[in-house]
């Protein structure tokens, strides 16, 4: 277990933006907060992943911010346009423990990326106190050097791969230099968790892999299972190819692919290629298409 080092925090340098900027003066980088944890919602949820919210729930803490500009982001109003609250560390320890004695399945830090080094903090003394895993549930947007905080801390990485095509990191979430980064993340987690593990149809270990795909561009997500599949064993990840992207928050965006709906064609070759590729996971019906699947943040 590393050390936690939290300087970053007054020249914030915890996510591959390195914005150096004084987040515990109250200044804001490229993520929109400061150094005070601010939360939307913190609540079980039942629809990740059946391993992750099983019959009970995941504990979600949903964090305010992020460290991306995805333009078909469904969870805008806690990305970027500010809604959440300011909460303290004995207030976040309280509500942690308040759910895992709900019977949640795992407590889930959803969106925790600008807030890695006092998580890190926060979980070195929390971690004796949890029974259930703990689920880091990002963007995969990170950095090696602050993922390290959080070794013998997280249990379960459920990171996305969004992108393989630097083009795209850009055009659509800012971030040309997001596949490598995201590659240098994943091989992190997988160093730390080792081979994906459940018990009870429950995910205790590992790394679990999310691939959205967006209509218009089945080639990219294509290439990023082939760069999953050979960068990770297969038999020792899951990967859950996603299909519940929704033009409802990307209609005013420029690029007119993201004014629809996947086809099924493009979400069935996909899917073709995961299996081909001997990777193993979860899927999406046509079902999921909806903005049903974004969470209430208005009463949180």
């Amino acid at each position: 277990m590393n050390p936690v080092d939290n300087t970053p925090m007054t020249a914030c340098t915890l996510c591959p933006r390195r914005c150096g900027i004084d987040r515990a003066a109250g200044q804001v980088g490229f993520c929109g907060e400061a150094a005070a944890y601010r939360v939307a919602r913190i609540a079980p949820h039942l629809w990740e992943e059946p391993p992750i919210s099983g019959e009970r729930g995941s504990g979600t803490v949903f964090f305010s911010g992020c460290n991306f500009r995805c333009i078909f982001c469904q969870n805008r109003e806690i990305s970027r346009e500010g809604r959440g609250r300011t909460i303290s560390e004995d207030e976040l320890t309280d509500a942690i423990l308040g759910l895992q004695e709900q019977g949640v399945h795992n407590i889930n830090l959803v969106t925790p990326t600008h807030y890695t080094a006092p998580l890190a903090s926060l979980l070195e003394k929390l971690k004796p106190r949890l029974h259930i895993p703990v689920v880091w549930n990002s963007g995969g947007y990170e950095s090696t050097e602050s993922l390290r905080q959080l070794e013998g801390l997280v249990d379960v990485y459920l990171p996305d791969f969004k992108y393989l095509s630097a083009d795209l990191a850009a055009a659509y979430s800012a971030a040309p230099d997001y596949p490598q980064r995201a590659t240098e993340a994943l091989l992190e987690m997988y160093r730390q968790t080792g081979a994906y593990r459940e018990e009870d149809h429950l995910a205790k270990r590992g790394v679990l892999i999310r691939h959205l795909v967006l209509p218009g561009c089945r080639n990219d997500s294509i290439a990023v299972l082939r760069h999953v599949a050979g960068l990770l064993p297969p038999s020792g990840i899951r990967v859950s190819v996603m299909r519940q992207y929704t033009p409802d928050f990307a209609m005013d965006c420029p690029h007119k692919n993201l004014r629809r709906r996947v086809t099924e064609f493009e979400y069935t070759s996909v899917l073709e290629e995961a299996d081909r590729l001997g990777l193993t996971g979860f899927s999406q019906g046509k079902d999921a298409a909806t903005k049903a699947y974004t969470p209430d943040f208005m009463g949180d």
